[in-house]
Formats: C-alpha cells, structure tokens, sequence
C-alpha cells in the first residue's frame, strides 16, 4: 500500500504528501475553496538557492515555505506567473519529529497549516485558530 511505513523505515517523501493533503482536507471549506490552485510539493530538503535567499545555513531548518502572493493580495492583472507552491521539506520534518516527540501527522499538519496560512496572509495567532479547526475536537 502506498503511504504506509515498514517499522524501523523513515517514512518517505510519499507518506509525507499523504499526512499533508489529509490536513488540507480537513480544512474549514472557507479555506479549501481557495486553495485549488495551490501546488504541493514534498522534497527531501530546500535547495541551496532558497537557503541563501531567506538566510539559512543549514537545510534541516526549514521545515516548509509557501512561494506566492497571498490571497488578498492577488490582482486579476496577475497573469503567466507560477502557481503557488507549498513546498514541504521532509528530512527537516523527520528531524523535528526525532527531536520534539511531537506525532508525525500533527507536526506535518501543523508545517502545513502554516504555509496554507501565508497564503491568506493569516497572523499566527489566526494560524493557531485553523490548526485547532483542522485538529477538530480532542479525544
């Protein structure tokens, strides 16, 4: 079965896109009705060119970014640029996860929802507010 790990196997970059678009369904459908033309990408680790424009040094981290224009930002005179890009960056995922404990699927979720966040240009504290919608009720 796709998506699934073998015990003592680092889930792959697979499992890891499966985690985050199980958070995007769980989104409030305010949220999810603009996020159609968001593309997911789930890599190993951010390339040296994007480490060096936000001022990185080391690739494990950054755990996620969002290339765009927020939401209320756009224009309908924006044309013939790239969509807009979720890039999930899996090994800094795995190392966040070794280090804080935190389950796999909250930590991706919540790299998730704060990149679906910039893209409506929400504050942290209105980012917090669609993590707990999206984590639903607790058991």
């Amino acid at each position: 079965m796709s998506g699934q790990v073998a015990i003592g196997e680092a889930p792959g970059i697979e499992a890891i896109e499966g985690i985050a678009r199980a958070a995007m369904a769980r989104l409030p459908a305010a949220f999810a009705a603009h996020l159609g033309d968001v593309v997911l990408i789930v890599e190993d680790y951010a390339d040296d060119e994007t480490l060096a424009a936000l001022g990185i040094e080391h690739p494990l981290d950054l755990t996620g970014l969002y290339h765009g224009r927020p939401v209320g930002e756009k224009s309908s005179m924006d044309s013939g640029g790239l969509p807009d890009r979720i890039h999930l960056y899996r090994r800094a995922i795995l190392e966040e996860w070794i280090e804080t404990g935190v389950r796999l699927d909250d930590l991706v979720a919540h790299v998730m929802i704060h990149e679906i966040g910039h893209h409506f240009g929400l504050s942290d504290e209105d980012m917090h507010a669609l993590e707990d919608a999206v984590d639903g009720p607790s058991a």
